[in-house]
């Protein structure tokens, strides 16, 4: 099966990375970074951003995409809901954040959402998007055999 469009849903304060705290998520701005993806990959890559918990459970729950990377930002430590969306969804769901969060404070360690991914990157910066895409490619292609 082909992948027509993979869906980049990205969490709070995530579209100011690249100004926001260079030290822990690097200085290369997000939003051409994520559009530069595109050019690698055969499929559709749609990126949103969003400060809104409620959006995200809405953008898992009614998305058309065959995969999603979601960063979920601070939400990975605090949302039930988040996590319910995605174990509700049928469409595989990759982790990702730019900093190493098992290597930050205490609150960060813990990914209520990572149970219920497929799959989780950390630590890699942006590159962290573009690896999840090719873990996603991988897990969409093994579901069709």
């Amino acid at each position: 099966m082909p992948i027509n469009k993979i869906l980049i849903l990205n969490g709070p304060n995530l579209k100011h990375v690249g100004k926001r705290e260079p030290d822990i998520y690097g200085s290369t701005p997000i939003v051409p970074y994520l559009e530069s993806l595109q050019a690698l990959f055969p499929f559709t890559i749609e990126c949103c951003y969003t400060n809104s918990e409620g959006e995200i459970i809405d953008r898992i729950e009614s998305t058309e995409a065959d995969g999603i990377v979601l960063n979920a930002g601070g939400y990975t430590h605090t949302s039930v809901a988040i996590a319910d969306a995605i174990r509700a969804t049928v469409v595989p769901v990759i982790e990702v954040h730019i900093s190493n969060i098992y290597a930050r404070e205490s609150f960060r360690r813990q990914s209520l959402i990572a149970p219920f991914c497929k799959g989780s990157v950390s630590g890699f910066g942006l590159d962290g998007y573009r690896l999840a895409l090719i873990g996603l490619e991988q897990i969409i292609a093994n579901q069709a055999k």
